[in-house]
């Protein structure tokens, strides 16, 4: 009787849930999961009706202030944001006043956004990842209202699911819908040594994505762009990961080290409790064990490493 009334209920208020709206898991953080039920049962966004105003992340086109992060700096200012479905485009300006021009403007094509209330330390803070050249930049924003951060969610989900069917006019939304946006694999610090690995161990925030095979590390875990970045290939391909000791410990606080073997290069990196070390293991071989896609080649061919 519950399975058949959940499914009556779900009949109703899901019956037109957009393809690339997001659907929080048990997992994701609480203003995703509070605002999915607020818009099924309180503002009834999914029921088919037709809707006036129209829900702004079905328009094609958002505008709004955030709270942005400085580029150098902890400091969170107001920024006017305009997401263009039509253009693919996310614009952003350093001042109110437009007469100057945007500071940026984000091609949709490469750009990830992930809700991040504990690393900003904000419930609605969001991280936003974009290709910049020959590098990697994120932006940190948050925004006062629950619903409206969720809706910039979902408006750039929207704007990614348009793109997404632009660039792969064949593909399904079972292929493409996972590729809309992210989350990361994994996240943290660990202590890491340069080439040689006599240099001394330095403090480095982690990010594992998983989807474009890439290891980033930072300075800091706010930072807006990467000291460098690692591929994760396949053993297959001369890639390997596995715990060790390390051979040389200057500066090095921290005791549990992971191994990943390149082609091109050893890196040794250090974390602060086996926990850590057994989940950073873990991550890396899930990435290790997937085939790698034809796109995965030219993503290895463009990294150059860093020291």
């Amino acid at each position: 009787m519950r399975s058949n009334g959940n499914a009556s209920a779900r009949a109703q208020y899901e019956k037109a849930v957009p393809p690339y709206y997001y659907r929080p898991q048990h997992n994701d953080c609480a203003v995703l999961r509070d605002q999915w039920i607020r818009a099924k049962y309180q503002r009834l966004e999914f029921t088919g009706e037709t809707k006036y105003p129209p829900l702004s992340y079905t328009t094609g086109f958002y505008e709004g202030m955030l709270w942005k992060k400085g580029k150098e700096n902890m400091q969170f200012l107001k920024r006017k944001f305009v997401l263009s479905e039509r253009e693919f485009t996310l614009t952003y300006y350093n001042r109110e006043n437009e007469s100057k021009g945007p500071k940026a403007v984000i091609p949709i094509k490469d750009l990830n956004a992930t809700f991040q209330s504990e690393k900003i330390g904000h419930p609605h803070g969001m991280q936003i990842t974009y290709q910049d050249d020959d590098h990697t930049r994120n932006l940190y924003v948050y925004h006062e209202s629950p619903e409206v951060i969720v809706t910039w969610y979902n408006a750039i989900r929207a704007a990614r699911y348009a793109y997404l069917k632009t660039a792969y006019p064949t593909g399904s939304d079972e292929e493409l819908i996972p590729k809309i946006t992210r989350n990361y694999l994994k996240e943290g610090y660990m202590e890491k040594t340069g080439p040689l690995q006599k240099e001394a161990f330095k403090k480095r925030w982690f990010i594992l994505d998983s989807q474009n095979r890439k290891l980033f590390y930072f300075k800091g875990k706010l930072d807006a762009e990467e000291l460098g970045v690692i591929f994760i290939g396949t053993e297959s391909n001369g890639y390997s990961v596995k715990d060790c000791v390390p051979k040389h410990a200057r500066g090095n606080k921290w005791k549990c080290g992971v191994t990943v073997e390149t082609p091109d290069r050893q890196f040794v990196f250090m974390c602060e409790l086996e926990r850590e070390q057994r989940e950073w293991l873990n991550a890396l071989r899930q990435v290790l064990s997937r085939p790698m896609a034809p796109q995965d080649y030219s993503i290895e061919a463009n990294i150059k490493y860093k020291r």
